[in-house]
């Protein structure tokens, strides 16, 4: 007998809930459809392996980690975590986003994503309206170990 795969019910149970799946069971948009699948495999790994209370969020937590390109360890700053992308300026191999660059900080790395800003607005509904972006002034100066970090700096309008 098969055992009941209870992630892939909750799955399909959520997206109806979402709206995404029409009285038929098929996919308003086909794109959402392909996600799904994705999605339905990556569970049907996590169901086969009896992931319980308390080895899925630990696995889940590693799983997205590794899967957005983070680190689970401090960047060291050894010469073999270094890519040299021009002439003087390096970029970290574990963390796409730290640098070094002969002519900024005075060669010392930095973490391009250090400062996010979230410009905060309302609509004309009063519907608060938030869009994060970074710039040049995001740039933070690291020592190491270092573990990637961000500071969000609200900015209202």
């Amino acid at each position: 007998m098969t055992e009941r795969n209870k992630y892939r019910e909750h799955a399909f149970v959520e997206f109806k809930a979402a709206g995404w799946l029409n009285a038929d069971g098929k996919f308003n948009d086909p794109m959402q459809g392909m996600i799904f699948r994705h999605v339905l495999k990556l569970l049907d790994v996590f169901h086969d392996e009896h992931h319980s209370g308390t080895s899925a969020p630990y696995a889940v937590n590693l799983f997205k980690r590794l899967a957005m390109f983070e680190t689970i360890a401090p960047l060291t700053g050894a010469e073999d975590e270094w890519i040299e992308y021009r002439d003087g300026g390096f970029q970290n191999r574990r963390c796409s986003h730290v640098f070094k660059d002969k002519d900024r900080f005075d060669g010392q790395a930095y973490d391009s994503e250090g400062k996010i800003f979230v410009e905060v607005s309302k609509d004309e509904d009063g519907k608060e309206r938030r869009v994060s972006f970074t710039s040049r002034d995001s740039r933070v100066p690291v020592t190491f170990p270092y573990t990637p970090k961000r500071e969000y700096v609200e900015l209202h309008k």
